[in-house]
């Protein structure tokens, strides 16, 4: 990696090998890394020359990047060359890819098995086989209707609810001890 310091040549290898792990490609994930640590906007030369990439695969890993909003463009006044930037807030950059991830991956899944319980059972294996989808389903909606409500969260707030971590189970394991309390004082038990 051409002109690159260890630690950032470090981080954009790694960042390449993770992509890949992720379901992206390697090379996308290396002009991400570069693209996420460099001090100002790059344009596509640039890119390819600093990781030694020819400028066509510079140029698809970059319109990869913008469908997952995982970049913007930018243009300087005077310069015909588009400059690719990430976004400052690391929460915003989390929710473009939470987003994505789900438009790409659990909402197909949601309409397949929507469009399977709608399905008439042939057989007892069919019957059986449908209820583990519709188990899946309703886990999906729950985690689905879950991501909504965290999405709307402030990254304040919502850094607070990751750092309470296991906290939050006590805090629900209090409130049903509050509840069958409540159920017996009402009860008279």
């Amino acid at each position: 990696m051409n002109n690159l310091s260890p630690l950032t040549a470090q981080f954009v290898a790694h960042f390449g090998e993770m992509g890949s792990r992720w379901g992206i490609n390697r090379t996308v994930g290396q002009i991400y890394a570069l693209i996420f640590v460099s001090e100002k906007p790059l344009n596509a030369d640039e890119i390819a020359d600093a990781l030694e990439f020819s400028r066509s695969n510079v140029s698809i890993g970059l319109k990869e990047l913008q469908s997952w909003r995982l970049v913007k463009l930018k243009h300087n006044t005077g310069d015909r060359k588009e400059y690719f930037e990430a976004p400052q807030d690391v929460w915003e950059i989390f929710k473009s890819l939470a987003e994505e991830r789900r438009r790409r991956e659990i909402d197909p899944t949601l309409s397949m098995l929507r469009a399977a319980l709608l399905e008439t059972p042939a057989n007892n294996a069919d019957t059986y086989a449908q209820g583990r989808m519709k188990q899946m389903h309703e886990l999906i909606e729950l985690s689905s209707t879950w991501f909504d409500d965290v999405q709307r969260l402030s990254p304040e707030t919502l850094a607070r609810l990751m750092r309470m971590g296991s906290s939050v189970k006590t805090v629900l394991d209090m409130t049903d001890k509050l509840k069958v309390v409540g159920r017996k004082k009402a009860t008279g038990e």
